[in-house]
């Protein structure tokens, strides 16, 4: 699914349309700094029914938050030196037990999720708003 958002407020219509499409409890989130990831996360949770306050997980590394679904752990691995560092903190067992995982910057665990399915979205800024790829 492909989407171009030039709003704000169209990461609400983006985030109703993939929202039937998750068939998978793990969701990577791929961009540059300020391509709207969590942004994209606020919106989602919210239509998931959290009344939680929801932040860049960028220091914590993982943000827990109630949602009507379940739990949803929320990852910003950017920070991470090594695939070490993400097992010292847990995050199989965050996989494992969330109703969603949405991970930033993926990349440094990526070998680590081949046993899983897990769906992808790409954001790329442009001069007049954003691409949106989602998998």
């Amino acid at each position: 699914m492909q989407f171009t958002i030039h709003q704000l407020e169209e990461w609400k219509d983006v985030v109703i349309q993939i929202i039937p499409n998750l068939h998978h409890n793990i969701l990577l989130l791929r961009g540059n700094l300020g391509a709207g990831k969590t942004t994209f996360t606020q919106y989602l949770l919210k239509e998931f029914g959290s009344d939680d306050e929801i932040s860049s997980p960028t220091y914590s590394i993982v943000n827990e938050y109630d949602t009507l679904k379940g739990k949803v752990y929320h990852f910003d691995l950017y920070r991470l030196k090594n695939v070490t560092e993400a097992y010292d903190f847990g995050i199989e067992e965050y996989l494992d037990n969330g109703f969603l995982s949405i991970i930033e910057w993926p990349e440094i665990y990526m070998d680590e999720l081949e046993g899983y399915d897990f769906h992808e979205m790409t954001i790329e800024n442009t001069e007049s708003g954003r691409e949106i790829e989602f998998n």
